[in-house]
């Protein structure tokens, strides 16, 4: 595994201003490649662009929206493309939720990934691309407390598995995998579950904590796809990330 195979590339990443996409882009651009971060918050943006510096160029879109997956990967030809932008689910079991707020991650999540990943099969992206759809481990264990996210992140593994088979169908060479990273402390949207679910317990957020082992961190993640998309020998399928590295998720 050598980040020469990503040197020189181009990677876009879609919710790159915060958390594991900020992770994500820092390392795909130490690694070498031209990273393009897509996110709706521009001063975050500027902000990974500061510490970037050439390497990364800031692009203000909702990653929603299939126009913007269009008409970005038209322009970017992305080698590496990694979908991992989403909405933060509400905190609340399921009789606590509405028809709206429960469905948030299906109207966001699932269809970024499937609007990304659409695109990427129609243009086609070039043989020996890569693209990783970032899912969560809630895609196995569910997630009571947070609405429809568990089976949002499930659809989004799905969609993974059925692009990489149209792929090996049609010849592309394109890999498709998706990453199902633990709950941890150490997001945005983690660190609101984590707070949830200790509460639910009842038991302190320290408490929770470890029970849930060592945390994974953004810069975890960040290495996890670094070596992903610089590894063409790993097959497609969908990996189960923890702090202690990815293992392959068992069908």
């Amino acid at each position: 595994m050598t980040s020469q195979e990503l040197s020189g590339t181009t990677a876009l990443v879609t919710g790159a201003s915060r958390g594991f996409g900020r992770g994500i882009a820092v390392a795909l651009a130490q690694a070498g490649a031209q990273v393009v971060g897509v996110a709706r918050n521009g001063a975050r943006l500027e902000e990974l662009r500061g510490q970037l510096g050439g390497s990364f160029t800031a692009v203000v879109a909702d990653a929603a929206d299939p126009v913007a997956a269009g008409h970005l990967l038209d322009e970017y030809r992305p080698r590496t493309l990694v979908l991992n932008a989403g909405a933060s689910p509400l905190p609340r079991p399921i009789h606590q939720q509405t028809w709206q707020t429960f469905s948030r991650n299906w109207d966001v999540d699932v269809q970024h990934a499937f609007g990304w990943t659409r695109e990427a099969l129609l243009l086609p992206l070039e043989p020996g691309s890569t693209v990783i759809a970032m899912s969560s481990g809630a895609a196995l264990r569910g997630s009571p407390l947070s609405g429809g996210y568990a089976g949002a992140k499930a659809t989004i593994r799905f969609i993974a598995a059925y692009a990489a088979a149209e792929s090996e169908r049609e010849k592309l060479g394109i890999r498709f995998l998706s990453v199902l990273p633990q709950l941890t402390p150490a997001t945005g949207l983690g660190a609101a579950a984590v707070a949830g679910y200790a509460a639910r317990q009842g038991v302190d957020i320290a408490t929770y904590l470890e029970g849930l082992g060592p945390a994974l961190t953004p810069e975890q993640a960040g290495g996890a796809v670094v070596g992903l998309a610089a590894d063409p020998g790993r097959d497609q399928g969908a990996y189960l990330l923890t702090a202690a590295g990815l293992s392959p998720v068992q069908s």
